[in-house]
């Protein structure tokens, strides 16, 4: 079980440490990181980070959303070896 207090934790010391968040928008961020660990992830996760080393591509615009699922390592949409889409097909050898 995934520990979601060190998440909420991590995500709370992120909010104190930013200088550049006005006081209104960091009592916001904070209920929001308390009531919903998608939220306190979406705080960890710089959209720019993501992309910076990409040549020519430059970010515009990001958002995105998440929500708790429940793993199951015996499932083969967790075998992060595989490509979508490939998880029945054989090599073709003809």
């Amino acid at each position: 079980m995934p520990d979601t207090q060190a998440l909420t934790g991590a995500a709370l010391a992120h909010i104190k440490a930013d200088e550049f968040m006005p006081d209104e928008e960091r009592g916001h961020a904070e209920s929001a990181v308390r009531e919903d660990e998608s939220e306190a992830l979406a705080y960890l996760v710089d959209p720019t980070d993501l992309v910076v080393g990409i040549p020519g591509v430059e970010l515009a615009q990001a958002s995105w959303s998440s929500e708790p699922v429940e793993y199951d390592p015996e499932s083969m949409e967790w075998d992060l070896d595989e490509e979508d889409g490939d998880f029945d097909e054989e090599p073709d050898n003809a």
